[in-house]
């Protein structure tokens, strides 16, 4: 039987795998484009972007020049491409600028120029570039409802495509009729480019009125100006067949069970099978933990549908209802819940986290759940029910010494979840 600490490694272990075969030098390298007969513009947005440059840089033979914008402390250091932070989740000036310079860098290209967009999870914030009429504060004061308002990644940015000024493929068309590949690092579930940060560089099939009804669906209020946009169709994005994009090219160079694979490899070295159930799990954060604690349950006590030990591995993004004034995340508001509903069964352990480093607005990835944490918990006087009802996991399992700290990551391939279930003693 594995130590305490044995455990806790091997799940560690298995997240460090999953975010180490998503990283840009393992992963891009081969889908770097040829040399065109004129310029290399390198343009990008995301968490990852800053990393992906550096890469492009470390493998890229001739002259280059470009610009991406990433997350602030999630920079790394670039000769030939300017690296530029900016706010995330919610946008700030910073970013906006960084996305009027990006559109002005591919101003007045030619069909001999490639421009090569890096793109990874967080670009869709960290490219706040409103229609006419719509201000900076207006993006922001809708980002923050639609962040607490439980709705879904691609709900999010489908509203998000339909009042910008690049993305929803507006990036790709102001490049035309220059040569547009697009490297992808995927943090949505689905893998759906037009959802990877709102699509800047890809074709949208969604329209005005889908974005309309998922603001009414979870009762946003709407600023003057945006609801005259989306009403008015002058949001619409650019559509699929829209010839401005027949010279592009898009590849997903990483995916999230690309991710779970890896992590699941580590399980088979240590003996243990991996059950990857589902790389695109979604939902409110708390009820995906007690419906995954449903499954834990039957396969602890019953042996069905899978035999102890094993580790259930998924991924995906959930969402979080915020009622609270708490300092939490969806990573480890799913590992509150399920602990919870696991009730101190015995011999489970769980670790949750986002791949990029950063739950919810903390610079904490996530957490680790062990059999005892809720009777550690209450000998502090800690009341896991109220945490939970406050938002509030972070501070619950910083107090207990459960938190998973990484720093930023350099990549993104959305949460991570590993459960290892012990076979019951005698079994």
């Amino acid at each position: 039987m594995r130590t305490h600490m044995d455990q806790r490694t091997l799940l560690e272990n298995m997240f460090k795998a999953a975010i180490a075969v998503a990283q840009p030098s393992a992963c891009l390298p081969p889908f770097l484009p040829p040399k065109p007969r004129g310029r290399l513009i390198v343009i990008g947005a995301g968490k990852a972007s800053a990393e992906m440059a550096r890469v492009v840089e470390t493998h890229w033979s001739g002259a280059l020049s470009g610009l991406v914008v990433t997350r602030y402390g999630h920079a790394v250091p670039c000769e030939q491409i300017e690296i530029v932070e900016a706010a995330h989740p919610v946008p700030d000036a910073a970013g906006l600028d960084a996305a009027q310079r990006i559109l002005k860098r591919v101003e007045g290209l030619s069909a001999d120029d490639t421009v090569l967009c890096l793109i990874s999870g967080g670009g869709s914030a960290l490219l706040p570039l409103p229609l006419p009429g719509i201000t900076l504060a207006d993006k922001q004061a809708l980002n923050r409802a639609l962040l607490k308002s439980g709705a879904s990644i691609r709900e999010m940015n489908c509203v998000r495509r339909h009042l910008s000024a690049i993305k929803g493929g507006r990036l790709a068309a102001a490049c035309h009729p220059a040569r547009v590949v697009t490297l992808l690092i995927s943090d949505v579930p689905g893998d759906d480019p037009c959802d990877i940060a709102s699509g800047p560089t890809v074709g949208d099939a969604s329209t005005c009125s889908d974005a309309l009804a998922i603001v009414r669906r979870y009762g946003i209020e709407l600023p003057p100006a945006v609801r005259e946009v989306l009403e008015s169709g002058r949001g619409e994005s650019v559509k699929p067949d829209d010839p401005r994009l027949a010279t592009c090219s898009t590849h997903l160079i990483t995916t999230p069970r690309m991710a779970l694979q890896a992590a699941a490899e580590v399980a088979r070295s240590a003996g243990i099978l991996p059950l990857i159930i589902g790389d695109s799990l979604e939902g409110e954060a708390r009820e995906t933990g007690k419906t995954i604690a449903g499954i834990v349950r039957s396969v602890s006590l019953h042996g069905e549908p899978f035999r102890a030990p094993c580790v259930l591995l998924s991924g995906g993004e959930t969402t979080v209802t915020v009622r609270g004034n708490g300092r939490g995340g969806r990573n480890v508001e799913f590992l509150l819940a399920l602990g919870i509903a696991l009730d101190h069964l015995p011999g489970v352990w769980a670790l949750s986290g986002d791949t990029d480093g950063v739950d919810g607005q903390e610079e904490i990835a996530g957490a680790v759940l062990t059999p005892d944490s809720l009777a550690r918990a209450w000998a502090l006087g800690l009341h896991p029910r109220e945490a939970l009802d406050n938002n509030d996991a972070h501070s619950f399992f910083g107090a207990l010494g459960d938190a998973v700290v990484t720093g930023p990551t350099l990549t993104n391939v959305n949460d991570f979840r590993a459960i290892l279930i012990e076979a019951a003693k005698g079994s």
